[in-house]
């Protein structure tokens, strides 16, 4: 039996870091390490998660740790892309927090670093690879259950959470954007879906219309997307009530010829309890599944591709191609609101 693949974390400031390493040590690797700058306000919980995981005041003894494959990056979004270039210099492969890039940039740099150095540059789309109905909903269309997706309409709601925001949040250079951040779950979600690896993007705008004492956060964003197989639109905010028992009420609807899928990701208001709800309807099947057994593989499929040099978990072009479609719909938006 091969000995664990090994990873480390560098930057815990977004809580997406308690997911990736977490689903990582069930999929059977070892977290050996971690670093970060300053004292993020995640710090607690990460602690309490992960108490046992040494913590190292250099980030660069992680990178030349020759024993260490992968490391996980969940810093402040603008530093990821300079993180996951060192880490990849370095020999190891990276898994990054949304979104892995704020500029065109970092994007080529990544992409050219990839390229020298064949290593791995893969983001955890986790309203994807960590909602176990979305798993269900692919084996579902990959089945043939609603035949030929033509088109996606994903939305992404969250809560402000004001009080617990660190000062980056609302730095629109910081995070890049609320396209290019929050909405490359549901881009990547209608590439999967649709089967596409090229697409366009046809509309996309911004707004700030809850929280004018914040420039630089922008708390609305809409786009739309259309491939040679299909179109989608896509919606994103920071309005989630507080009378909502979770942070947003994330859905995702699959047209299909014969059929669609939803799913109601996190919660099903006025339905039934708890998360994971896929509903199916087609020629011969009308009813609501619930879906929270249907797994994760993303994570075990990337320790295959650690191993074997594969593209298991997720083709690295629909990475880049993701990333690339954010920061394009980003850009369109803010030139038409300028």
């Amino acid at each position: 039996m091969s000995a664990p693949i090994k990873f480390a974390a560098i930057g815990i400031d977004h809580r997406h870091i308690y997911g990736m390493a977490q689903n990582m040590i069930d999929a059977g690797a070892a977290f050996v390490g971690w670093q970060t700058e300053g004292e993020p306000e995640t710090a607690p919980g990460f602690l309490k998660r992960f108490p046992d995981v040494p913590h190292v005041s250099d980030a660069e003894s992680l990178l030349q740790d020759p024993d260490i494959d992968l490391i996980l990056l969940s810093g402040i979004p603008r530093d990821r892309a300079g993180w996951a270039v060192k880490a990849m210099e370095a020999g190891k492969d990276v898994m990054s927090d949304k979104p892995g890039c704020t500029t065109f940039d970092q994007l080529e740099a990544i992409r050219a670093c990839v390229a020298r150095t064949k290593r791995i540059w893969s983001i955890d789309f986790s309203e994807r690879f960590e909602v176990p109905c979305a798993t269900r909903a692919s084996e579902l269309v990959v089945e043939g259950a609603i035949g030929k997706v033509v088109q996606t309409i994903g939305i992404g709601p969250h809560r402000l959470n004001r009080a617990t925001r660190p000062g980056w949040f609302f730095d629109r250079a910081a995070y890049g954007g609320i396209l290019t951040d929050i909405a490359s779950h549901q881009i990547d979600q209608f590439l999967h879906f649709t089967g596409s690896t090229e697409a366009e993007i046809t509309m996309a705008q911004v707004g700030n219309f809850a929280n004018p004492g914040d420039p630089g956060l922008q708390d609305f964003g809409e786009l739309s997307l259309k491939s040679d197989r299909g179109h989608g639109y896509i919606r994103v905010d920071w309005y989630t009530p507080d009378a909502l028992p979770n942070w947003g009420d994330g859905r995702l609807m699959i047209l299909g010829t014969e059929g669609y899928i939803e799913l109601r990701k996190y919660v099903d208001v006025g339905g039934a309890e708890g998360i994971d709800h896929l509903i199916l309807v087609n020629g011969e099947r009308c009813e609501k599944i619930h879906a929270a057994n249907a797994g994760l593989p993303y994570f075990a499929r990337l320790i295959s591709d650690i191993r074997d040099r594969t593209e298991t978990a997720v083709a690295q072009g629909h990475v880049f191609k993701v990333s690339e479609l954010a920061l394009q719909a980003q850009k369109m938006a803010e030139e038409a609101g300028a």
